[in-house]
């Protein structure tokens, strides 16, 4: 932990910052101490607060550092925000082929295509288009018209809730969420805006106040998730507790498929390794959260890694990331 996040928490209690806790499983199990003690050193590399969490589906072990502590999730808040989604599709209240008109005000900042490609009005999308760009390249402006159709944030949190998760908060569109990162004010409150409109917005945000509002976004407890509660939300959706089967396999297989950080939970794994996973950066976080599938059939493996306030370059902190999965991979590899 660094400097910076000592002060943190010593001064915002309300982030319930502590000294790395591991799980029950860890605590009896002397092998999973071993790993522990590996993450807690491989942590060190991220460079912030780091928290992990992990669970072999088959046998249920788990592993957990820092796992009741709040992270920021930036996009990998996706994943909570496609379950309740697909949680309406189930239900029969939407329907993903559905299409849906992309107008100017929904053209977001931040990653994706839509924004980028799409100047002019006339574009229509399915719903089910959209929602494979917010997983597959985490495109921000799919985003913000998927959790529209999802219910907004609210719905998504009380749908956790209802799962049985409690560490798990979203609440802004990314639209909110990047502005509240930079310190924009004057955002219209449904999130409808121009990119022309927020640039506009952004520049006029001085130096020091973005950096105020930095320290003011890693403290907001809004868009967060205990690394505990992101494990348990993947493996329910492995084991199909959460969704229909259709729309389980429907989430996995668009995971599967991602196209971002190659360089976290997959950059020390074989390159054949498959892992269905969704990514995050804002700032000093960078998280990957997904689960791996072990080679000769020694099961899969719910991986999450979270890391909040590093002052390092990003590809610092996907090595970070990238080590503490190998550790977790080869663990459970070779201990069945």
């Amino acid at each position: 932990m660094t400097g910076r996040s000592k002060l943190l928490a010593s001064t915002y209690m309300c982030l319930a910052v502590a000294l790395p806790t591991t799980s029950l499983d860890a605590q009896t199990d002397p092998n999973l101490q071993h790993l522990e003690a590996e993450v807690a050193r491989l942590a060190e590399l991220a460079g912030g607060s780091v928290g992990v969490a992990a669970i072999h589906l088959e046998t249920g072990r788990r592993l957990s550092h820092n796992g009741e502590e709040h992270f920021g999730m930036a996009s990998t808040y996706k994943v909570p925000i496609a379950v309740q989604l697909l949680t309406r599709v189930d239900r029969g209240e939407i329907d993903l082929d559905s299409m849906i008109e992309v107008r100017q005000v929904d053209l977001h900042p931040g990653s994706g295509t839509l924004s980028r490609l799409f100047d002019d009005p006339g574009v229509i999308l399915s719903l089910r288009n959209l929602t494979e760009l917010m997983l597959l390249i985490s495109d921000n402006s799919a985003t913000d018209m998927v959790l529209a159709a999802a219910g907004g944030g609210e719905v998504v949190t009380a749908r956790m809730r209802e799962l049985g998760i409690h560490g798990i908060d979203v609440s802004r569109p990314t639209v909110h969420l990047i502005g509240d990162w930079i310190g924009v004010d004057g955002l219209p409150r449904n999130g409808e805006v121009t990119l022309d409109e927020f640039t506009e917005l952004a520049d006029s945000v001085s130096d020091g106040e973005r950096e105020s509002a930095a320290r003011q976004f890693d403290r907001d407890l809004r868009d967060t998730a205990t690394p505990d509660a992101m494990a348990d939300l993947l493996a329910g959706v492995w084991r199909k507790e959460f969704l229909s089967e259709e729309s389980s396999e429907l989430l996995l297989d668009i995971m599967r498929r991602s196209t971002t950080g190659r360089g976290r939970i997959k950059g020390l794994l074989h390159p054949e390794t498959e892992v269905a996973h969704k990514t995050g950066t804002i700032g000093g976080t960078t998280n990957d959260v997904g689960i791996v599938t072990l080679p000769n059939s020694a099961g899969h493996v719910v991986t999450v890694v979270l890391v909040k306030e590093s002052e390092l370059e990003v590809p610092q902190r996907e090595l970070a990331i990238a080590h503490i999965a190998r550790a977790i991979h080869d663990y459970f590899l070779f201990n069945r």
